[in-house]
């Protein structure tokens, strides 16, 4: 009885070391987003057979100018849950020094999966979004996103402060020219 309940014990313990052995990380990274005029598409396709197996896709890119603004969706379909993969995550960092800018936020989850994420404000450099997640069975997956850069927008008191600076130097403009004309 002692002997089997041993032997028991090895053998279980043995095929959850197995399942954890043949977990991986899989994937395509690091991916350079193409950016055109501020905007792109980006994602990734994962093979049969991957099921248990996790994701950590990252998507660099870099930002010329101070104070851009950045904002992203990404989506997963599938058959349903418990099929193709299930996004666990979805970041915005700066590569210097792996700094987390902003963290997503998932709209829905299960058959359909899809998750959005902002970061304003971004200083000119280098980031990444990093895309994670699990495939929950052995069929053939994928995801994909949009992203979309915008420079910043003037506030409504910079508009004043420029027609205020204006109309100053169209009343020193006309104070020279009465005072040439005296």
């Amino acid at each position: 009885m002692k002997k089997s309940l041993i032997a028991a014990v090895v053998l279980a313990s043995a095929s959850f070391a197995s399942t954890a052995a043949m977990a991986a990380t899989v994937g395509n990274t690091p991916q350079v987003l193409d950016l055109t005029d501020g905007s792109g598409f980006f994602g990734d396709t994962f093979a049969m057979n991957n099921n248990g197996n996790t994701f950590a896709d990252r998507f660099t890119f870099s930002v010329a100018g101070a104070g851009m603004s950045l904002d992203a969706i990404i989506s997963s379909v599938s058959h349903s849950a418990d099929t193709g993969l299930d996004i666990t995550g979805l970041s915005l960092y700066n590569a210097t020094g792996d700094a987390l800018v902003s963290s997503g936020a998932s709209l829905q989850s299960g058959n359909i999966d899809v998750w959005t994420i902002s970061g304003d404000n971004l200083a000119a450099g280098n980031y990444y979004l990093q895309v994670n997640g699990n495939l929950v069975s052995d069929q053939a997956a994928s995801f994909g996103g949009a992203v979309a850069m915008a420079a910043p927008v003037p506030e409504p008191e910079t508009y004043g402060m420029m027609l205020a600076g204006l109309g100053v130097l169209g009343f020193l403009a006309r104070r020279r020219k009465s005072a040439n004309q005296a």
